[in-house]
């Protein structure tokens, strides 16, 4: 504790010259421990919270050279002074400094020189300890910073900036913040190296300046964690913008230094972290709603098809991507497409939007998918240079089941009946390249046929090939669901990851 006297253990045979050291340093304020020789010495080091030792060198069953190396090479926090009456020439001095003791008294000494010289070793072992210690925290500091700004989620943000605060000052410690959707979470770490967890926690920000404080609170006002007995804990509110809640950074009292520089500068650096979390997430929540708003509404009611789609934007520490589908009646056939735009960003999704409602307008027009293809082709390449998509359209002819189908770089459409799977090749160039386009592609979909259509986000991996998630899909799709809105679940469920980093667009056309 700051301002506590420090604790010196005095080691010396003679209990007559024990007995002054003893007197002169606790007149002088000190708290004093004794040992009569140094195998008492080591053994009282190593379990009583000593701050300096006051070592004869002459020692009965060690020479106090030996026990000198012997505590700095266990405890080098620990200064040592040697005091002696019989080994007092340049030899001995020379010898007691270079193996490890931090001064050398030779008697007769005086009491104010032993108590000077204690206070002037204490003094610079007391600054290299709080320099060692800021160092190591700022050490800390620096490496949660990193961590809590490389965080994916909100969750993981808390659990980092939890542990961080906890191995910075070797204790239990809270985090506490609010997300973009109002709910205010807590990180706690029980001490350095313990596994973190997230809790709700209610917490009263009236009267919390903008700008970072820090107060002192009774624990019970922080039960998250079991603080240490008889501390008080101390709080660093850190608050960015006025229209912002605070972020809390909570740690016991006894942890704290003089104005607390470590504390505050972590609860800054936490703070800006859960500000860029909170704008990502409010960014990436209006771009899957804008990207959302321009697929359709609806599926249209066809006599003698059952039609289901799923749509799964990438998490939401992804960026949204271009994936889109298209579902609509035209003259009696239904016209089916997905497509994917090359990229993952906001962009992405507006250069989708042109695309898809081009198609619908050269397919309202009435032309065939190849020429549609065509037309968007050529847009493309007019008014949207340097993007790619591919792009698989469809029209279905309900009472025949007549399919014409032309697809530009898109993965093969899937057809199962009866256990049977089958992939619907048609190999053509991806939109926005300038090349040849094969014919359009004309098949029968059978009666209890089922056709998918899907964007890579549900077969690709970074660990697999193409043909392993292809090859996963035909497994997957053998059996479909009487409910085609489970059969497409199911497949989202056994073939996406559990978290996405790409969106992921299925359409299921069954012919009853």
């Amino acid at each position: 504790m700051a301002g506590a006297p420090a604790t010196i253990l005095v080691v010396d045979d003679s209990p007559t010259k024990r007995y002054l050291l003893v007197s002169w340093l606790t007149r002088a304020g000190f708290t004093v421990r004794e040992a009569e020789n140094g195998t008492e010495a080591l053994a009282r080091v190593g379990v009583d919270p000593i701050d300096l030792v006051v070592l004869d060198v002459r020692l009965p069953d060690l020479s106090g050279f030996e026990v000198c190396e012997r505590i700095k090479a266990d405890h080098p926090a620990i200064p040592v002074i040697h005091v002696s009456a019989h080994a007092v020439d340049v030899v001995d001095r020379t010898q007691g400094l270079t193996r490890g003791a931090d001064a050398y008294l030779a008697e007769p000494i005086e009491p104010e020189e032993l108590v000077a010289t204690a206070h002037a070793v204490l003094r610079y072992y007391q600054a290299r300890t709080r320099a060692e210690l800021l160092a190591e925290r700022l050490t800390g500091l620096a490496d949660t910073t990193v961590a809590v700004h490389a965080a994916s989620t909100f969750t993981r943000l808390l659990q980092e900036a939890a542990a961080g605060a906890a191995q910075i000052f070797r204790s239990p410690a809270a985090v506490v913040a609010e997300t973009f959707d109002g709910d205010c979470l807590a990180g706690i770490a029980a001490g350095p190296g313990a596994t973190p967890e997230v809790v709700p926690w209610m917490v009263d920000d009236t009267g919390v300046p903008t700008g970072a404080t820090v107060r002192v609170n009774a624990p019970e006002a922080w039960d998250l964690v079991r603080w240490p007995a008889g501390d008080t804990v101390t709080v660093a509110a850190a608050k960015l913008r006025e229209d912002r809640a605070p972020l809390y950074v909570v740690v016991p009292t006894a942890t704290q230094t003089a104005r607390r520089p470590v504390l505050v500068q972590l609860a800054q650096a936490v703070a800006s972290a859960v500000e860029a979390q909170r704008s990502y997430d409010e960014e990436h929540r209006i771009a899957v709603t804008l990207q959302r708003s321009l697929l359709p509404r609806r599926l249209p009611d066809v006599a003698g098809l059952d039609l289901a789609v799923r749509y799964e934007p990438a998490s939401a520490q992804t960026e949204v991507g271009g994936d889109f589908y298209e579902l609509v009646m035209l003259d009696g056939h239904l016209l089916v497409a997905i497509g994917d735009v090359a990229g993952h960003s906001l962009h992405a999704a507006t250069v989708m939007a042109e695309l898809r409602h081009a198609m619908r307008a050269y397919a309202v027009e009435g032309h065939q998918p190849g020429m549609i293809l065509e037309r968007l082709n050529v847009l493309m390449r007019t008014l949207l240079r340097n993007e790619l998509a591919t792009l698989c359209i469809l029209l279905l002819h309900p009472p025949t089941g007549r399919i014409r189908l032309a697809s530009a770089g898109h993965l093969p459409a899937l057809v199962t009946v009866d256990g049977r799977v089958e992939f619907v090749q048609h190999s053509a160039p991806l939109l926005g390249v300038r090349a040849d386009r094969p014919e359009d592609l004309e098949f029968t979909l059978p009666a209890g046929a089922t056709l998918v259509l899907y964007t890579d986000g549900l077969i690709e991996r970074r660990d697999t090939t193409i043909d392993d998630g292809l090859a996963a899909l035909a497994a997957c799709a053998t059996v479909v669901d009487d409910d085609l809105d489970s059969f497409c679940q199911r497949l989202l469920v056994e073939l996406a990851p559990p978290e996405i980093h790409d969106d992921v667009a299925v359409v299921a056309v069954r012919r009853r």
